[in-house]
């Protein structure tokens, strides 16, 4: 098991924060999950504010090295993308949200730059065709 620094995005916000790294899976403290994700561990399953989400397993979620990263985007029902050697991971809106934002059929916005590094959203588009070409090395 490995000690490191680990990124994690949630919400559009990275929270850099202190992981333990055993192959494939990340194990955070109660401190570092509450610190990237707002949420805590707690007998009742894992809370924020004042919502809690029970826990079927708790021992898939809480084990001996820490709280594992992946049981955590499970237990949520939240897609979990990982690159344990970039030390980064990225949390994605539930499948509740996703379905309100497909069943309006109108994409969410974002802003990229153009090739003079000026910013452009797909706000300013609405109402307009656009086409969107991605590109991934991978």
């Amino acid at each position: 098991m490995i000690e490191t620094r680990f990124t994690i995005i949630d919400d559009g916000r990275p929270a850099d924060v202190p992981a333990r790294v055993r192959g494939d899976q990340v194990h955070l403290s109660p401190q570092a999950l509450e610190r990237a994700l707002g949420w805590t561990l707690k007998p009742e399953g894992l809370c924020r504010a004042n919502v809690c989400v029970p826990l079927r397993a708790p021992a898939s979620v809480e084990t001996p090295e820490g709280v594992d990263l992946g049981g955590v985007a499970a237990a949520l029902g939240r897609p979990l993308a990982m690159d344990v050697e970039a030390r980064a991971a990225y949390l994605g809106v539930g499948a509740h949200e996703r379905s309100q934002h497909l069943g309006s059929l109108e994409a969410p916005d974002f802003s990229l730059p153009d090739l003079q590094g000026r910013p452009h959203s797909l706000r300013e588009q609405r109402g307009k065709k656009v086409l969107l070409v991605a590109y991934a090395s991978w």
